[in-house]
């Protein structure tokens, strides 16, 4: 089964969310990243947009298949993992620490509370047939 950290929380579309004070920390789950297979190119969202809950804010690439990135929560971009631009495969090989995706301000830290804890999103894969 994929590897689901305890701290997090999750989107039914597979991303992760770190909270950390006014700011979250976003990326793809261990999951997505092992069904998308060999990542080949992020398309990263652009600093200071907007952003709501569900909007598309990138592109995923890979081998077998190009998926678009959701944010899991509103707020406003601050920063994005510049060096996925190089190294795209940091994602396939450390979803959850150095293939983080982007950082954002957030627009309303409860928003958190509406996505998935570790083990409802462990309930979600096995109940999705993940």
């Amino acid at each position: 089964m994929a590897d689901v950290p305890e701290e997090l929380r999750y989107s039914k579309s597979h991303e992760w969310v770190r909270i950390e004070g006014s700011q979250a920390i976003i990326g793809i789950t261990d999951f997505a990243q092992g069904e998308l297979s060999d990542i080949v190119m992020v398309e990263l969202p652009q600093v200071g947009r907007e952003v709501e809950t569900g909007d598309s804010i990138g592109v995923i690439e890979a081998v077998k298949a190009v998926a678009d990135l959701y944010s899991p929560i509103s707020g406003k971009v601050l920063e994005v993992n510049t060096n996925l631009s190089a190294s795209p495969g940091t994602i396939n090989s450390d979803p959850y620490g150095e293939g983080w995706i982007a950082k954002l301000e957030l627009a309303d830290p409860s928003e958190a509370e509406k996505l998935m804890d570790a083990a409802a999103y462990k309930e979600f894969l096995a109940t999705e047939g993940h």
